[in-house]
């Protein structure tokens, strides 16, 4: 599996099937998804969901940070692919990242934003040739600001990447009270 067969999959079909357990594992399986994110399992159950994921043609890629049983070591990315024939790995540890890649493994960084200061750390490592993919956390943030709104009872402020009036107004759309941002341009605009 390469990268360039994983991205002309993903051309055809854009949707990725996270699964986080057996259930959704075997609704990824009849799905039309050409590619499957593993967020759970062990050491000792990965080999067989690879294998499951493999037999379906589908493409497997590993979050490795979340299997059970795995150190953030280098080993670890080189048991995925020996041990449990994953095609590739997903990790926010830049040299598990680098590791498979030199292994030939198909390679996800996966980035939380919450602020300015890991955006730039995002624009600072895509602006290298470091992995054949990025994941960016959340994808949605009007959805995660409306799901704090319906279940707290005290007031929500938005803060992270606001930059523009747009965003304000839609986080305050979404139900927040407030935002928080270090784009002093807006802390002049009302």
């Amino acid at each position: 599996m390469t990268k360039e067969i994983m991205l002309d999959q993903l051309i055809e079909n854009p949707v990725i099937a996270a699964v986080k357990n057996e259930e959704g594992l075997t609704k990824a399986l009849s799905s039309p998804c050409p590619v499957i994110f593993v967020l759970y399992g062990d050491i000792c159950s990965i080999g067989e969901i690879v294998a499951r994921i493999k037999r379906a043609g589908k493409t497997a890629v590993i979050h490795i940070d979340l299997i059970d049983g795995l150190a953030n070591r280098e080993i670890s990315v080189r048991f995925l692919k020996t041990n449990a024939a994953a095609d590739g790995i997903i990790s926010t540890k830049t040299q598990l990242v680098r590791h498979a890649r030199e292994l030939g493994m198909i390679t996800v960084q996966r980035f939380f934003l919450w602020d300015s200061i890991s955006l730039e750390n995002v624009r600072k490592y895509i602006s290298g040739d470091n992995a054949d993919f990025v994941e960016i956390l959340p994808g949605i943030i009007s959805k995660a600001v409306e799901f704090c709104v319906k279940n707290a009872h005290i007031p929500i402020i938005a803060g992270g990447l606001i930059s523009t009036k747009t965003d304000v107004v839609s986080a305050l759309s979404a139900g927040a009270t407030a935002i928080s941002t270090t784009d002093e341009d807006l802390w002049f605009e009302n």
